[in-house]
């Protein structure tokens, strides 16, 4: 489906509900610069998945059905060509090229097929991100390698990361119910590929174990995010088990639950399935000790907003459970400040509060979709203001190496010419430097010319560490300023 921030192609085939219709200003009274753009409470209404031939007799209770969403999803081109048809047996073979490469098994739900733009999904944005193209594909950065935040270095228990002081990772499964081109964790969620044998981890209560009584064992940590995969794929048993097993450790304070279901599988929240009450029992446990349950979600671009979306964040709303947003700045997907500015807006409207915007990271197989530091910049500064600050996400690099998190603009030192920028993470290790790095094929071609020459890397990134440590000690002593 085209950008809803560039146009609404879809607006004219369902009829939008009357509070989400577009607001004539009163006569006389002067409208704030964007206060004339409401496009983020136009959100796409009525059975919009009639329109792909293979969904056209499905009824509203089969498609809002999440066990249905998970047996139809693709999991193979014969799967798309079901929805697309043969007739696009070209679009066909770039996917299966793409796939042969990928390092992500292809699943996709229904709800996420009939969003793309079938007319034109070579460049549309929601395929762009669930859907590999062998025509799409650059070659991987020389720094680009499997577990680039260094996730199982930092795990003194199988399932579990612990690299900031108060905070660890809790990594339930290794499976969710759509899967994304530029997982972080590819390493381990989906099945195996061609390029990339997976590093397994099952959902089994006997599994969570060790990470709970290496949590209970280290009373630093007050702050613990149940991830995966995708914990929407937990079942209620086991969330519930997970969750008032946490609540049950006196100095763990808060848990966030992290699923992307509210893009891809939102339905399942109204499915009556038993996740929503688990998760409720849970928070409203949490909420009598005086301990915060939230959610973490991932939306990446404004149309996979629809008010299937809406009636899934109203449910927990009306649960009294937060929910907050963090997604990947993506090369052709919403990188421009338009798409941005719909996204933020319309995550707000529907009660979902943007948290994060995060640079990409550094995963094989999706160059493609990384952007430069320099766009992740410019792009906070065009967007900052959009709504208010509350609602306002933060642009963040999580490092290479396992740095953690920096606000984009906090680097010491960034050159242009080689993509290097260079951050500093205090609480995680005072004396590292940490690197990041632009995508090679966004750089000036003298950039370019020196990557390309494997000898000047060595060189590249001592030149750019011995700058950002020139940098700090112009601002003042080490000791003062990192």
């Amino acid at each position: 489906m085209p950008d809803p921030a560039r146009s609404t192609s879809a607006s004219h085939l369902f009829p939008l509900k009357p509070d989400l219709e577009r607001e004539t200003p009163q006569a006389g009274l002067r409208s704030p610069t964007l206060g004339d753009d409401l496009s983020h409470r136009q959100l796409l209404e009525g059975e919009f998945w009639r329109h792909l031939p293979a969904y056209a007799d499905v009824d509203s209770a089969t498609f809002l059905d999440p066990s249905w969403q998970l047996q139809q999803s693709a999991r193979s081109v014969g799967d798309l060509a079901t929805v697309v048809g043969r007739s696009s047996d070209r679009f066909l073979s770039n996917v299966q090229a793409g796939i042969d490469r990928a390092s992500m098994s292809l699943r996709v739900t229904p709800y996420i097929l009939s969003l793309i733009d079938w007319e034109n999904p070579e460049s549309d944005p929601i395929r762009r991100q669930f859907i590999p193209l062998a025509s799409e594909k650059l070659a991987d950065h020389p720094i680009s390698v499997l577990d680039a935040l260094e996730e199982r270095s930092c795990s003194p228990v199988d399932r579990l990361t612990h690299r900031y002081p108060d905070r660890v990772l809790f990594v339930s499964t290794d499976v969710c119910p759509t899967y994304c081109r530029y997982c972080t964790r590819s390493y381990s969620v989906g099945t195996s590929t061609i390029s990339v044998s997976k590093h397994k981890i099952r959902a089994h209560g006997q599994r969570w174990a060790q990470p709970m009584e290496y949590i209970r064992s280290n009373p630093a940590v007050e702050d613990v995010v149940v991830s995966g995969g995708d914990t929407y794929m937990l079942k209620p048993s086991e969330l519930r088990a997970i969750g008032m097993g946490l609540l049950d450790i006196p100095h763990v304070r808060r848990m966030r639950f992290a699923t992307k279901g509210l893009s891809v599988l939102p339905m399942k929240l109204a499915s009556g399935d038993g996740w929503l009450d688990a998760l409720t029992e849970v928070a409203e446990r949490g909420r009598a000790l005086g301990k915060e349950v939230s959610v973490h979600t991932h939306i990446a671009h404004p149309s996979e907003i629809t008010w299937i979306s809406a009636q899934a964040s109203r449910l927990l709303w009306d649960r009294g459970i937060t929910v907050r947003n963090q997604c990947v700045l993506l090369r052709g997907v919403n990188d421009s400040a338009v798409t941005l500015r719909t996204l933020i807006r319309r995550l707000s409207y529907i009660n979902i509060h943007p948290y994060y915007i995060f640079q990409h990271d550094f995963v094989p197989g999706v160059e493609d979709l990384r952007t430069p530091l320099h766009t992740t910049v410019r792009l906070e500064k065009l967007v900052r203001g959009a709504t208010a600050g509350y609602n306002m996400p933060t642009f963040v690099v999580d490092l290479l190496g396992g740095g953690g998190k920096r606000d984009a603009h906090s680097f010491e030192y960034y050159d242009r010419t080689t993509g290097i920028s260079v951050y500093v993470s205090p609480i995680i290790d005072p004396d590292a430097l940490y690197y990041n790095f632009d995508p090679i094929d966004t750089l000036p071609p003298e950039g370019r010319e020196r990557w390309a020459i494997r000898d000047e890397i060595p060189s590249m990134i001592q030149e750019a560490g011995r700058a950002a440590r020139s940098a700090g000690e112009s601002r003042g002593s080490r000791e003062t300023t990192w």
